[in-house]
């Protein structure tokens, strides 16, 4: 893993515009490519990066809420958006965007909620900032940075009315 940031000087703007440039390359020349936002942080991103690759009729927006292995301690969050996706999801190669990559348990239950959808050919994933602390095999294909928070704060991606990214720390959201 390259040297982490310190969370406090992360660039929210100038880590998206790491990130664009790595899913640009990495997709350059595959043939039907889709991108599925994670609600709410993933899926900012995800509108953002479906404009800014010509995408926007291939884009899609996940609330894994139902489909989280912590659902039954957690319940129901006050927020739960419904998922939307209006492409054919089999055969498809998707780029699965989330905010931040933590534990791995979102991506789990977003893979598993996309192939409720269909079967993808292939789905990559993105991230704006790996915090690492796995609990699952999960890797970003595509990351724009490394950090660590400490335990019981989360790093939280907010977005302004100009549709501006930044990066929080946040003690009550952990």
């Amino acid at each position: 893993m390259p040297h982490p940031t310190n969370p406090s000087q992360l660039d929210a703007e100038a880590l998206y515009a790491v990130l664009l440039q790595q899913v640009q390359n990495g997709l350059a020349g595959i043939p039907n490519v889709a991108i599925v936002g994670i609600h709410s942080g993933g899926a900012w991103l995800a509108e953002r990066l479906a404009r800014d690759l010509n995408l926007v009729d291939r884009l899609g927006v996940l609330d894994v809420s139902f489909y989280r292995d912590d659902f039954a301690q957690k319940g129901l969050h006050a927020d739960v958006k419904p998922t939307q996706i209006s492409f054919d999801v089999a055969g498809a190669t998707i780029l699965l965007v989330d905010d931040v990559l933590y534990t791995g348990r979102t991506t789990r239950a977003a893979i598993n909620e996309l192939f409720d959808y269909g079967r993808p050919a292939k789905i990559m994933l993105a991230a704006l900032v790996d915090r690492g602390e796995r609990q699952l095999p999960v890797a970003a294909d595509f990351v724009a940075a490394f950090t660590a928070v400490p335990a019981g704060q989360a790093l939280v991606l907010k977005q302004a009315d100009d549709g501006k990214f930044t990066l929080t720390i946040d003690t009550h959201h952990a």
